[in-house]
């Protein structure tokens, strides 16, 4: 090669070398900067449901520490994976971020083709909450108890229904694995997240459902619905008065749920270090504990890599449960 050509990709080395090295800085200098104007915290469930509640009780102790609004919007659908899917695919600049269950990360994708990868397409900011799963009932059904809705569905196969908070949540994978444990054939109804499920639950469309119990937990406190148990192996602090499902002889229907902040996995490590912080200085504050007491859930702290132990984990578990069981997204 000659030195002129040698001289040219040397120019071309250094000049390449210098762009990425502006582009780095610039980066940098704009990451400090954040944020600069309000975020959108997308919820990907209707509004009075667990995802809900539990990013606006995260959101004001985040703009406090951020000093700027958190502004929670509902997009439903598709059990959480259509909210899930606007807030990967937005910027990754850190105005866009989102909270989610376990659904849309560790069911939908095994269930069908979600227009995201669920581990290489997130970053995982922060697990803040866990909760109890619950089997309800109307308080005017004839199920006292969780073996009275097993005999009746036995009885009467394919005839009775539980609803959930949408085909690929945690909600339709409780019914899957009762059905499964239990031998029964109870009809999946799905709808847009946990608050309309109840409704008709209450209407006497469905018989029965297994949502989180932030989502049922003031019906229940108001004897609106009955809690048959919790899926879960201790007691709830909340209902003290409701057996397990172990107690109520069935050890393997189990289905608590965890919720977190998630957001793009391209955004910048200086950003997502901020919003680490931010939802750490959120959960340290007292109406941070009080909302989450008063939702029926439990705060548990997971930074990004235990939070992703805790995925990967769920999504083996879940995906069993599925080839199993043959669950559908309806």
């Amino acid at each position: 090669m000659s030195r002129n050509n040698l001289r040219r990709l040397h120019v071309k080395a250094v000049a390449s070398a210098l762009v990425f090295s502006i582009a780095v800085l610039s980066s940098a200098a704009y990451s400090e900067d954040y944020p600069t104007r309000p975020i959108r915290m997308i919820a990907p469930f209707a509004a009075g449901g667990p995802a809900d509640l539990i990013a606006r009780a995260v959101a004001p102790g985040m703009s406090d520490y951020l000093k700027q609004s958190v502004v929670i919007e509902n997009r439903t659908g598709a059990g959480g994976a259509v909210g899930v899917d606007a807030t990967l695919k937005a910027t990754p600049d850190g105005y866009t971020i989102g909270v989610t269950g376990p659904g849309a990360l560790t069911v939908s994708p095994f269930m069908t083709s979600v227009p995201y990868d669920p581990i290489r397409d997130v970053a995982l900011i922060m697990r803040v909450a866990t909760v109890n799963g619950v089997i309800v009932v109307a308080a005017d059904s004839p199920y006292k108890t969780l073996n009275d809705l097993i005999n009746a569905a036995k009885a009467s196969p394919g005839k009775l229904s539980f609803g959930s908070a949408g085909a690929g949540t945690t909600t339709q994978m409780a019914g899957e694995l009762l059905n499964m444990e239990a031998g029964t054939k109870l009809v999946h109804v799905p709808y847009r997240g946990a608050a309309p499920a109840s409704n008709d639950l209450l209407g006497g469309h469905i018989q029965t459902m297994m949502p989180d119990l932030p989502g049922v937990l003031s019906l229940i406190q108001a004897g609106k619905i009955r809690a048959l148990a919790v899926t879960s192996k201790a007691r709830s602090i909340y209902l003290p008065d409701t057996p397990t499902t172990a107690e109520a002889g069935w050890p393997n229907i189990l289905s608590d749920s965890w919720y977190g902040v998630i957001a793009p996995a391209a955004t910048p490590e200086l950003i997502k270090n901020k919003l680490h912080e931010a939802v750490v200085a959120a959960m340290k504050t007292p109406e941070f504990a009080a909302q989450i007491k008063i939702q029926g859930a439990t705060i548990a702290a997971a930074g990004p890599k235990e939070f992703a132990a805790i995925v990967s984990d769920e999504q083996t578990r879940w995906k069993r449960v599925i080839e199993a069981t043959g669950a559908k997204m309806e």
